[in-house]
């Protein structure tokens, strides 16, 4: 069966689209470019049990995308990509799977940097980083897990949407109803319950919702029952398309600020939400903690290291940006979503054609690779 690019319904002018194979380790890799106008295309790994190659592609093309307006919202000079590997992370990780990733990286020479996503630890980029320099998140005196500042801009940024729905300063006392607890989900439902908010919790992995719950004081609720649950804030931190026909009519909550990718199903589906009066912080705005964190990763060009206190400044900053959106989207009449790819967009497409493939031998370092 040929798997379409092109013609892909989520194929936006993407810059580069690759298919790696690593027939002794087992790696089955896509990496997807799309757009490098402001930098190098950094965008993390997921290793996923995908059911095919069609869904593969469609997962990569959809987060590569969401990256470029990632980096432009947050003000970085960088583009956007995303890699999949499509293996089981609970089954099928080894050294020599990653070592063939990294190889497959460093085959872009620098136009792509690999981190972790969802299925891939600090560990396994570590171990990409045998074979590229090009990885960020990973090495001696690197940020590590980015997980808990992805979180902790989106704690920042649902406290300026409930400033602005509910006018609110405070989250303690709202109800957040958070859907996933891996390790974003959990590390923001932590941030919650310390600053008072009462939280309902689900999630498919039956140990972690039971952590919640005697950890947190947490209620749970079955994964399905998460959208009608009644709730100030709707907390999506698991996976995408989330946002949909079904769901959006479901909701209780005022306010959706979550860290999944991808959360609406279609664009349309942010103007649902507004049609209810349902705030929504566009998910690549208020989950970008983690890029930023990221993109200071490596040695600076006057040799400091990590500086982690100024990476987590910026990280904050998300809730000005967000106010931004927020603002122009209400002067325009227009539904959030639209209003940050607006900004976005302006920011990121330029009339210059992007710039040719650098081999691995020439291309220069980015700053943040050491």
């Amino acid at each position: 069966m040929t798997v379409p690019v092109f013609s892909h319904p989520e194929f936006d002018g993407h810059e580069e689209v690759a298919f790696g194979h690593d027939p002794e380790s087992g790696l089955k890799s896509i990496i997807a470019i799309h757009n490098s106008a402001r930098g190098p295309a950094l965008g993390g790994c997921r290793m996923w049990p995908y059911e095919s190659e069609e869904e593969a592609l469609t997962d990569v093309l959809r987060l590569s995308r969401g990256m470029t307006y990632k980096a432009a919202m947050a003000g970085l000079d960088l583009g956007g990509g995303k890699s999949v590997i499509i293996a089981d992370p609970k089954a099928d990780k080894s050294p020599a799977l990653f070592r063939a990733m990294g190889h497959f990286v460093d085959g872009f020479g620098g136009r792509y940097i690999v981190a972790e996503d969802v299925g891939i630890a600090v560990e396994d980029v570590e171990i990409m980083a045998g074979e590229t320099r090009y990885v960020a998140g990973a090495g001696n005196g690197g940020a590590g897990d980015p997980s808990p500042a992805t979180a902790y801009g989106v704690f920042m940024g649902l406290r300026a949407a409930v400033r602005k729905r509910l006018d609110r300063k405070s989250v303690a006392g709202l109800r957040v109803a958070v859907q996933g607890l891996g390790h974003v989900g959990r590390e923001l439902a932590g941030l919650l319950s310390q600053q008072g908010a009462e939280l309902i919790v689900a999630d498919i992995h039956y140990q972690a919702v039971e952590a919640a719950v005697s950890e947190l004081g947490a209620r749970a609720v079955a994964p399905e029952a998460i959208y009608d649950a009644e709730a100030d804030v709707f907390a999506p931190c698991a996976l995408g398309a989330i946002l949909n026909n079904d769901t959006i009519p479901r909701l209780t909550a005022k306010v959706v600020a979550g860290s999944a990718n991808n959360q609406l199903a279609e664009g349309r589906h942010g103007d649902a939400l507004k049609a209810r009066g349902i705030l929504y912080a566009p998910d690549y705005v208020i989950n970008a903690g983690g890029l930023i964190y990221v993109s200071g990763d490596a040695r600076k060009r006057n040799g400091a290291g990590f500086d982690q206190e100024a990476a987590l400044v910026r990280v904050a900053g998300i809730q000005d940006t967000l106010t931004e959106i927020f603002a122009r989207a209400e002067a325009e009449g227009i539904a959030t979503s639209a209003a940050a790819d607006r900004i976005a967009e302006e920011r990121f497409k330029k009339p210059a054609a992007p710039a040719p493939r650098a081999s691995a031998a020439s291309a220069p370092s980015p700053s943040w690779v050491s």
